[in-house]
């Protein structure tokens, strides 16, 4: 059973891998076996935190939204491995505004900017789909690999708008509508990718986690804990376990599929 979920001697690239979260997917593919290769915008962060891991893992620089910036993360994986076992599209954005003061009414739906949707497109969706395209279809040549998209609880449900007022009911912000669109496009985009890649080898699954408590104002975990049968919001740690069984044989059956580890958010 152990021999099931090691990853011994793989090849795991994350997007995204200096978040919060991808940090934590980095460590447990490396405790897993791993070779990791740390990508994220910032290539000096991702090296040190890269060599963290062990001496086999890398960091690189990497622009989901740039199609060259993608090939030139393929390459460097081929010629320092030379196979590709994993890749967990993790990079992703949610929107910032100007500040706090206008962030109520930007947010709004009938206010909101086409830079900001175009832009959460741009990393959340594309980035995705360069990344699969690219590193992907080099699992395709190889005959397996393991592709594990990121999404979100409101790429299945919609944002409960009520969480983001404050304690004097107020609505401080919006969750934008580009979010949910782009997650709950992820959630289809892995459908699709399962169905073409499944006779070459290649499965795709997703994984949508639910929120992580990050140093939020207090009223908003209790509030959010409150609507989570679980009665908590969740920890960094809390996926690495999910993400295992994606990646590895554990899962060697399981493709096209949505594995929502999210406190019981979406089960109400």
């Amino acid at each position: 059973m152990v021999d099931l979920f090691s990853l011994k001697d793989r090849v795991a690239v994350v997007t995204g891998a200096i978040g919060l979260i991808g940090k934590e997917y980095c460590i447990a593919l490396a405790e897993s076996g791993a070779k990791i290769v740390v990508t994220d915008l910032d290539e000096s962060a991702c090296v040190t935190f890269a060599a963290t891991l062990s001496s086999s893992c890398i960091g690189v620089g990497l622009d989901v939204t740039d199609k060259s910036s993608v090939e030139r993360t393929r390459d460097i994986i081929r010629d320092k491995y030379g196979r590709f076992d994993i890749l967990v599209n993790n990079a992703a954005i949610n929107d910032m505004f100007e500040s706090p003061k206008a962030a109520a009414e930007q947010s709004k739906f009938e206010n909101y900017p086409l830079n900001l949707w175009q832009k959460s497109v741009d990393v959340n969706l594309t980035g995705v789909f360069l990344c699969s395209q690219i590193i992907g279809a080099e699992m395709a040549k190889l005959g397996s690999g393991s592709i594990i998209n990121i999404a979100s609880t409101y790429g299945i449900v919609a944002p409960d708008q009520s969480l983001y007022k404050n304690e004097r009911g107020e609505q401080i912000f919006y969750k934008p509508p580009a979010y949910s669109a782009t997650k709950g496009a992820v959630i289809a985009f892995t459908k699709y990718l399962a169905s073409y890649w499944g006779e070459k080898g290649v499965r795709v699954n997703t994984l949508t986690p639910g929120g992580v408590e990050n140093k939020q104002d207090q009223y908003f975990i209790e509030s959010y804990s409150k609507k989570t049968p679980l009665k908590r919001m969740a920890t960094p740690t809390d996926y690495k376990g999910a993400l295992i069984f994606l990646a590895s044989d554990a899962s060697s059956y399981m493709t096209g599929a949505n594995l929502v580890v999210d406190g019981g958010w979406t089960a109400i």
